[in-house]
Parts: structure tokens; C-alpha cells; sequence
């Protein structure tokens, strides 16, 4: 199968995919964040913290679209909210079930493929740093 040719507007690292562009993306955050707002399990947690759903939902769509399409719009830092709320496993679990559930419903599969392999990326590495900042990993003893 020959890749798509590149759009001649995107940066040359950016994901080139027909159906990949600011507008799916938005519309992959809004329908994630409007079916976890709903989530017997994350939703609370999410409502809780999120004050500015607006906001939000813009955030992330630049975290998105940085990560994609390379546009270098999102210079936050993620973990440190992240840190902040009482996250353990199967809030992880279940925002990558409806995560890839949602990317999965509005995108072919070979693009819900990478925001999910993305994702999971993700969500490894702050369930880790979380575990690592409360002290529930341990630590490995050097011998000398």
C-alpha cells in the first residue's frame, strides 16, 4: 500500500493521513470529553477538575495536534495536573477504553491505531510517574 502523498501545508514529521486535521481532531477531543464527562468512573474526576470545559477541550485538541500534525501549539506540561488528582489503574483503564473506543468510531483504523498506540504511550507513563511520586514502586537495590 503507497502512503498518501504528503500535504503540502503540513510540517514534513506530521502524521499525513486524508482524514487527519485540526477539525478531526477537535472533533476527537469534544467526543471524547463529552462521553467521559458521562462516565460513572472518570467523569467525576474529570468535573471536578476541569474548570473551563472550553478551554479544555481547545488544550487538548493543541496537545493532539502538536503530537500529529506538529504544530508546536501545545507547550504545557501535562503530568503535573495529572499528579495531582487521586488517579490509580482503572482510571486508566477505562479512559483508554473510551478513548479508543471514540478513535475507533471516527477515524479508519489504521489512524485510530496511532492515537491509540499513542495513548497507551501515554498513559503508562503517568500511571508510572504517579505510582512513583505516592512510593508505590520499588526501587531496585544496586550491588556493588
Amino acid at each position: 500500500m503507497n502512503s498518501p502523498a504528503a500535504q503540502p501545508d503540513r510540517h514534513p514529521l506530521a502524521v499525513q493521513h486524508p482524514e487527519l486535521d485540526e477539525a478531526s481532531i477537535r472533533l476527537l477531543v469534544q467526543t471524547f470529553y463529552g462521553r467521559a464527562r458521562e462516565d460513572e468512573l472518570i467523569g467525576p474526576i474529570f468535573n471536578r477538575a476541569v474548570e473551563d470545559w472550553d478551554e479544555h477541550i481547545g488544550r487538548i485538541s493543541d496537545f493532539w495536534s502538536s503530537m500529529f500534525l506538529k504544530t508546536g501549539r501545545y507547550t504545557g506540561a501535562p503530568m503535573r495536573p495529572h499528579l495531582l488528582l487521586s488517579l490509580q489503574g482503572p482510571h486508566f483503564d477505562r479512559w483508554l477504553q473510551l478513548f479508543e473506543a471514540t478513535v475507533r468510531d471516527l477515524f479508519a483504523p489504521e489512524l485510530a491505531e496511532l492515537f491509540i498506540i499513542r495513548a497507551r504511550r501515554i498513559a503508562d507513563s503517568f500511571e508510572m510517574a504517579i505510582a512513583s511520586t505516592r512510593g508505590d514502586l520499588v526501587r531496585p537495590r544496586h550491588s556493588i
